[in-house]
């Protein structure tokens, strides 16, 4: 069972607002260094990107075991209880 997405956020939203700002001040700038800036600064976003991508994979994740977990304690549960009610039948029918 997988669980959809709780966010829904465009790149500019995915991105911080210091990341935005300093791609501004990069697009604003003459020369040279500017395109070197621009290849860093995009290495560095698509970097931050993968990894929120990632940690939002693993949120997911987490939420769908703990989920998963909470079937399975109920499934034992009314495993145990089945199994005491059963063991009880047999101990008055038996005479034990």
């Amino acid at each position: 069972m997988t669980l959809p997405k709780r966010f829904n956020q465009s790149e500019s939203e995915i991105l911080p607002a210091e990341m935005l700002e300093l791609e501004q001040l990069i697009s604003q700038m003459q020369g040279h260094d500017k395109a070197a800036l621009q290849l860093a600064w995009q290495r560095v976003a698509d970097s931050f990107q993968r990894r929120r991508r990632i940690l939002n994979l693993v949120q997911e994740a987490l939420s769908q075991l703990r989920l998963d977990v909470k079937y399975l304690m109920f499934d034992l549960e009314t495993t145990r209880r089945e199994r005491d009610h059963l063991q009880s039948q047999l101990e008055e029918g038996t005479g034990y």
